[in-house]
């Protein structure tokens, strides 16, 4: 009888904010699977636990799926984890989940920290309905498209930045959705934790630190009608539309269509 795939959270900072049943299945696994094996042997020492770990990381998940998958249908039980938080959100292990569910194998969560979920549980802004946008795109032409995707988000958007780029990024929303309420989380539940409530403007010379990780939350709302009526303006399609933005900003214009379809399909998908 094969195994089962635990998708184990762990905590994002505090090493006490892990569940009960989480550490009982680190416990009874015959193995962990983690993006660094240093880090979490680090939480495994001190809850006294002695389960051995492998590595699975974004560079050799591909080669070491085939491996785990093989001990999972010979019984072995395994439990996934990432360096903090849920695993696969903004983490690697989606590759294992989904060669495990093709083999047939059972894939369970154990439900536990997430950054983007603290970060908006605090934030004040409207959390009945929200998108999760991962981290921006690194090379300049990928990043305009993300932040334009951003700007005609419905609602909450929540998202995560290295601490290198958060000033930047925040410039450039700035730019081009203007000043809006934005709370900012640095080094939740560690204890240099930081919480930053403002419009972008003021958020940006409150932060006491560029260092530690980031997560963002920003109320989008509504672009206003007259805003969106001068968008529209003299434009016969919506594929015209696309067609003028994307020469605007230097990229083909199905490329653009395409991150736009996207935002259609994600508009419906909420963690």
């Amino acid at each position: 009888m094969p195994g089962t795939l635990f998708v184990v959270a762990t905590p994002i900072g505090n090493l006490d904010d892990i569940t009960l049943r989480a550490l009982r299945v680190l416990r009874d696994v015959t193995i962990i699977a983690a993006e660094d094996t240093r880090r979490t042997a680090h939480l495994l020492a001190r809850h006294a636990i002695a389960t051995p770990t492998t590595s699975l990381h974004e560079h050799n998940e591909t080669k070491k799926t085939g491996a785990i998958v093989a001990r999972l249908l010979a019984g072995d039980s395994v439990a996934l984890v990432s360096d903090a938080g849920t695993p696969t959100v903004s983490d690697p292990g989606v590759g294992l989940i989904r060669a495990a569910l093709d083999a047939g194998v059972r894939v369970e969560p154990i439900p536990g920290p997430n950054a983007a979920i603290a970060a908006l549980s605090v934030s004040g802004l409207p959390t009945e309905s929200f998108t999760f946008l991962g981290f921006p795109p690194t090379r300049p032409k990928a990043r305009q498209l993300w932040l334009h995707e951003l700007a005609s988000v419905p609602g909450t958007a929540v998202f995560y930045e290295s601490p290198h780029r958060i000033k930047a990024t925040l410039g450039d929303l700035t730019n081009i959705i203007g000043d809006r309420t934005i709370v900012i989380g640095r080094e939740l539940t560690k204890i240099n934790e930081e919480l930053v409530r403002g419009p972008i403007s003021t958020v940006i010379s409150r932060l006491s630190s560029e260092r530690g990780e980031f997560t963002v939350v920003i109320e989008i709302g509504h672009r206003p009608e007259n805003e969106l009526a001068n968008a529209t303006r003299s434009v016969d399609s919506r594929r015209e539309t696309i067609a003028s933005l994307a020469k605007h900003l230097g990229v083909s214009a199905n490329e653009l269509y395409r991150v736009v379809e996207q935002l259609r399909n994600r508009s419906n998908n909420r963690i």
